[in-house]
């Protein structure tokens, strides 16, 4: 049976290529994202995932803009049966001088996010007695880096309410599940190095290079790597599988 499957933060990177792997199951699949109204990123997600794809704009750190994208995915693809929370930014800054905005913007983002897409479908969910729910993570979650205290708090949070989310689905046939990679190579880790690259006159993939060396595969995880996982995550063959972290960390803390 097809399924009606949401993806936040689906336009680039690791959700773009969820929702790729979603695709090719058979779920109908649904992107919600900041950039969700702009043509040029429709067009360009179309082209790499086909026209059958749904996507709008999404906001997550607001509530309006949350119920009013579900209700479209309900009206559009059928009631959400999986959801698969991607969206996340990061910001670098010690906490001594952090912007207050900036941290605002981070756990809203990574972690009340999550929190109001989850309070939006597990109605549905729990009413079907079936549902699959995908917390994005981190290994930042689990450890700590200097001028990250934003991010990992917001990953760390994001564990908690993995955890009391999916003692709440247990009894209904709906899981929650947590995943936390390492640096997976995307736009957003490119982006990274290259400002760090110009910030210490240094080449950026000599910056790339000391990422992917930082882990003892020496190499950097790839998204399809996460995606593969998250559909098997969100199929029938894992129904056991909640209140779980898994990291997949290529041997690294961090």
């Amino acid at each position: 049976m097809s399924r009606t499957a949401i993806v936040t933060g689906g336009l680039s990177g690791i959700g773009l290529e969820i929702a790729r792997v979603l695709m090719a199951e058979g779920f109908r699949v649904a992107i919600g994202a900041r950039r969700g109204a702009d043509p040029m990123q429709q067009d360009k997600a179309r082209e790499s995932l086909g026209e059958d794809v749904f996507i709008a704009p999404l906001d997550v750190r607001k509530k309006g803009s949350v119920a009013a994208f579900c209700m479209a995915v309900k009206n559009r693809l059928g009631a959400v049966g999986i959801l698969v929370n991607s969206a996340g930014i990061e910001y670098k800054e010690p906490v001594a001088s952090h912007n207050i905005d900036a941290w605002n913007d981070v756990i809203e983002t990574n972690l009340t996010g999550p929190f109001l897409m989850s309070r939006q479908v597990m109605p549905d969910m729990i009413e079907a007695r079936w549902g699959r729910i995908v917390n994005i993570a981190s290994t930042a979650a689990h450890t700590a880096k200097p001028d990250h205290a934003a991010y990992c708090a917001s990953k760390a949070g994001l564990l908690g309410l993995t955890r009391a989310t999916a003692l709440e689905g247990a009894p209904h046939g709906v899981t929650c599940v947590s995943v936390s990679p390492t640096w997976v190579e995307t736009d957003m880790l490119h982006g990274s190095a290259a400002k760090v690259a110009d910030a210490e006159r240094r080449d950026v993939s000599d910056v790339i290079a000391e990422i992917a060396n930082a882990n003892p595969q020496n190499r950097l995880v790839q998204p399809s790597e996460i995606a593969d996982l998250v559909a098997f995550l969100c199929s029938d063959a894992a129904p056991a599988l909640t209140l779980e972290d898994i990291q997949v960390n290529a041997g690294a803390l961090w």
